[in-house]
């Protein structure tokens, strides 16, 4: 077991590696991408990844407070899905309504892998190969679709 400085060392850790392997990659759109706090320009739409001792994440997060807004930018990932499906090559998981780990109420479209622990060095390059086409196909996606997220600005 570890410490919550260790923990917090070992995953910061793991985060600069990946940020590291990441830098050379650009964006869809030529540019320099910043991965691990990737910007689509929508408050309160963010590109998530997470991981912990048993499971890592990558997904979309719809974390508006007002749920009318919410639910209508989660309708509008909806009206985009073949588009994002065909990005990421893969089915993920809708949630109109999901809760973070304070309780607030969020969208999410993600998926996870389990059976992975980024307290586990040797996981690591399977951490590296889960989050790096998904994020690369995220970025691809919005590259195309975020013109119809424009009226959310």
């Amino acid at each position: 077991m570890y410490s919550r400085d260790e923990a917090k060392k070992i995953k910061e850790s793991f985060w600069t590696t990946f940020g590291m392997y990441m830098s050379p990659v650009p964006s869809a759109d030529g540019q320099k991408a910043t991965w691990m706090n990737y910007k689509t320009g929508i408050r309160y739409l963010f590109f998530r990844m997470a991981v912990n001792n048993k499971v890592a994440r990558i997904g979309v997060e719809i974390a508006n407070p007002d749920p009318g807004i919410r639910s209508l930018i989660f309708e509008q990932f909806k009206e985009f899905r073949a588009i994002l499906e065909d990005e990421l090559e893969e089915e993920w998981i809708w949630e109109e309504i999901s809760y973070d780990e304070f309780g607030k109420a969020t969208a999410q479209i993600y998926t996870e892998k389990s059976g992975v622990s980024v307290f586990k060095k040797e996981h690591w390059p399977e951490l590296i190969s889960f989050f790096k086409p998904r994020i690369i196909a995220l970025d691809s996606f919005w590259s195309a679709a975020q013109y119809g997220f424009d009226l959310f600005k």
